[in-house]
C-alpha cells in the first residue's frame, strides 16, 4: 500500500468521518483556508488512481468512498513508522515514547494498564 501524501490524508481523513461524500461535502468540513473546489477534486482523483477510494456516478457527479479503512492505513503506517525510525523495534519506540517529556504519570499509568491488560489476553489465549 503507499503512502498518503499530507492533502491526500486530510482528504481521507474527511472521506473515513463522512463514509461517502461528494466533492463539496469533502470541501464542507475542509478547515479554513480551504483549498479551491478543483484542488480537491484532483486529489480525490489521484486518490482513485492510488486504489484508496472509489465513487458511484451520479450524471456527471460522484460520491467517492474509501475503498480502504482508517484503520487498515493506520496499521500499515504505523508498521512502517516503526521500520524507518525505530528498526522495527517496538521496546525502542516505547521507550522513546516514555521518556518523552510530555507525557504525565497519567500518560504513563494509563499506557501500562493497557500493555498489562494485552499480555493478560495473550497468556489466556496461548493457555487455551
Amino acid at each position: 500500500m503507499k503512502e498518503l501524501t499530507k492533502a491526500e490524508e486530510q482528504i481521507m481523513q474527511i472521506l473515513w468521518k463522512l463514509g461517502k461524500g461528494f466533492v463539496n461535502d469533502i470541501l464542507d468540513i475542509f478547515p479554513h483556508p480551504k483549498p479551491a473546489y478543483n484542488t480537491i477534486s484532483t486529489i480525490v482523483r489521484i486518490l482513485e488512481k492510488k486504489k484508496f477510494v472509489s465513487y458511484i456516478a451520479f450524471g456527471k457527479t460522484h460520491q467517492y468512498y474509501p475503498l480502504i479503512s482508517k484503520k487498515e492505513y493506520t496499521r500499515t503506517y504505523f508498521k512502517s513508522f516503526i521500520n524507518n525510525y525505530f528498526e522495527s523495534s517496538y521496546p525502542a519506540m516505547a521507550s522513546f515514547f516514555t521518556k518523552d517529556e510530555n507525557l504525565s504519570l497519567s500518560d504513563l499509568e494509563e499506557i501500562k494498564e493497557i500493555m498489562e491488560n494485552e499480555i493478560e489476553k495473550q497468556k489466556s489465549i496461548k493457555n487455551e
